[in-house]
């Protein structure tokens, strides 16, 4: 969680009643003007925020004058809110404003999904922290909900942090129930960062602050993102001492009085700040012992510029967590893929025993500036969900954290666009403009790849708008030496310096294997890649937003100049709006 947007500067009384007197004729006059526009039913609960009325800015230079404010998101469901043509169709968005980390994302025992998220519900900025909340039943199909937790007072943000399920009442909150909820998160003000509960009865909709909140203080203002395990028989907190580059280790039996066990410190990338730290069992091909995943995000600093997640493979004993080696493993070659959190308990609902996991899909760099906020009113949405787990591929490499979407996408993929067997030196063309949701995945397997000193030519795909000639393309180059490029430079609806249009990662075809695998999906403005081979699909992650004028609609997949024998195969599919 960025922690800069918390400064706000107190004001006197005299402004206040300016403010007051400027709010109340900017709303007459905003009254006037909607009730004859046909967005007045969409927005009749919008009012311009006081830090855009008094011209307040968080410091980060973005256009914090605009505001798109909601009282609440509750009623905020279906189309009418999720049908501009930038907006994801199959990733989870907010319905208005600026939403940016996960939080307390937890799956209860009826199988619904939770996710809360960092949330200013005034303005299409960060600031003002609250926590916003949705729900599904398949991670695809999201039902908005009113907030689930605000600040007291303007001076307060609620920061990142996690939920449990307290089955056994450890906290003593849940006398009568099974299914009560916990939320851990850090209450930030402009002189602390304190660890704060809140608790629900009702299974997450609603939360009752606890009385007896901070459960953790430290005197810090950079010790933030509690994210809470079950151990055996106790609870384990993983927090960041952010400028410290120190992920701490806390145990508790009761979510309310926290001992701190241990520290894991300087380990990875540094950047500026450590945040948002998970800690999660995972499980690995091939073995049998208990194998646990840190992950650590960081912001700024990435190799790629702004902020980015690193993991690191290991064991845990309940108190101490142990790398299995020292490299830092970088979990998305892409630009836009931060922050990330697992779901509590959801190991419990995958066949695989994996965890699941979404991340946020942005970078500081850039998030408060991209298009989707003048243009549509909101900004921000989340990856894919994923399952994890584990593999040693005997490499040079070690350690391989596979990512597959949830479910294999199948409660939203739609019909098959096309398949071809022969495009082996030759192409596939795709036009899906008459493909409403403008979503679309595609799969292209290739086999008999000789060894990557031998292994020649390239497999490229493009995606096309033809309303404005844009393109969005990567490829893979066999047997080179940066074999895997993906280029947003040609999509043109953000121009930004940190707007990175060019990436490139090294994927080399593991020596046993002789088949290369890439994936792909496209949602409007967000693409997701994963490169692969057989038994690994998905060892590389990549996350890339682009901002088409004219919406992508033509995709073309080709290939040239590779070996006698060898089979490229690639399948495009539609996947449905979870919205429409």
């Amino acid at each position: 969680m960025f922690s800069l947007f918390s400064q706000f500067s107190v004001r006197h009384t005299s402004h206040k009643i300016l403010v007051l007197l400027v709010l109340s004729l900017l709303g007459f006059f905003l009254f006037v003007a909607m009730r004859e526009s046909t967005l007045w039913a969409a927005a009749s609960t919008a009012f311009v925020s006081v830090a855009a009325a008094t011209g307040h800015d968080y410091g980060f230079g973005t256009d914090s004058a605009v505001s798109v404010a909601t009282t609440t998101n509750g009623s905020q469901n279906g189309a009418s809110f999720y049908s501009g043509s930038l907006r994801p169709q199959i990733h989870y968005s907010p319905p208005v404003s600026f939403m940016n980390d996960p939080n307390g994302a937890f799956v209860d025992a009826n199988g619904t999904w939770h996710l809360y998220y960092q949330y200013n519900p005034t303005e299409i900025v960060a600031g003002n922290q609250h926590w916003g909340h949705a729900t599904s039943p398949d991670l695809y199909h999201w039902t908005n909900h009113d907030i689930a937790i605000s600040p007291d007072n303007e001076y307060e943000g609620i920061y990142s942090g996690s939920a449990v399920v307290d089955v056994n009442n450890t906290s003593g909150f849940f006398p009568n129930q099974t299914d009560g909820v916990v939320a851990i998160y850090t209450l930030n003000t402009n002189v602390s960062e304190t660890q704060q509960l809140a608790y629900s009865y009702d299974g997450g909709y609603t939360f009752t602050k606890y009385s007896g909140n901070p459960v953790i203080d430290i005197g810090s203002t950079q010790f933030r993102d509690p994210k809470v395990i079950w151990y055996e028989d106790h609870w384990v907190m993983s927090i960041a001492y952010s400028h410290d580059f120190v992920i701490g280790i806390y145990t508790s039996p009761d979510l309310k009085s926290w001992t701190h066990a241990s520290n894991i410190s300087h380990v990875g990338f540094l950047g500026q700040q450590y945040e948002c730290p998970n800690l999660v069992k995972i499980p690995m091909d091939g073995e049998t012992e208990d194998t646990y995943l840190l992950i650590i995000s960081i912001n700024p600093g990435a190799p790629q510029g702004g902020s980015f997640t690193q993991y690191f493979p290991g064991t845990f004993n309940g108190t101490h967590f142990t790398a299995f080696d020292g490299a830092a493993r970088i979990l998305d070659f892409g630009k836009d893929n931060y922050a990330g959190q697992f779901f509590y308990d959801s190991d419990a609902h995958t066949p695989g025993g994996e965890p699941v996991f979404v991340g946020w899909a942005s970078n500081w760099q850039y998030t408060q500036q991209v298009p989707t906020g003048p243009l549509e009113g909101w900004r921000s949405a989340m990856t894919l969900p994923r399952t994890a787990r584990l593999i040693n591929n005997a490499s040079r490499i070690g350690y391989d954290l596979i990512t597959r979407p949830y479910a294999e996408l199948a409660p939203v993929k739609g019909a098959q666009l096309a398949q071809c067997d022969t495009v082996s030196n030759s192409s596939l063309q795709v036009n899906y403009a008459n493909l409403t949701s403008g979503a679309v995945y595609f799969q292209v397997t290739v086999t008999n790849v000789p060894n990557n000193t031998l292994a020649m030519g390239t497999l490229n795909f493009t995606f096309t708008a033809s309303g404005s000639g844009e393109t969005l393309s990567g490829g893979y180059f066999f047997g080179g030496d940066t074999p895997f490029w993906v280029n947003r430079g040609k999509v043109l609806g953000l121009d930004n310096p940190f707007f990175t249009d060019k990436f490139s990662t090294v994927y080399l075809l593991p020596d046993a294997s002789n088949t290369f695998v890439l994936e792909g999906v496209l949602d409007r403005s967000i693409l997701e890649l994963e490169l692969g081979g057989a038994g690994a699909r998905g060892s590389e992650l990549g996350t890339l937003l682009a901002y088409p004028e004219a919406r992508f609609d033509a995709l073309e997949i080709a290939s040239a100049g590779v070996n006698d024998g060898v089979s490229v195969v690639a399948e495009v599919w539609a996947l449905n709006s979870v919205w429409s």
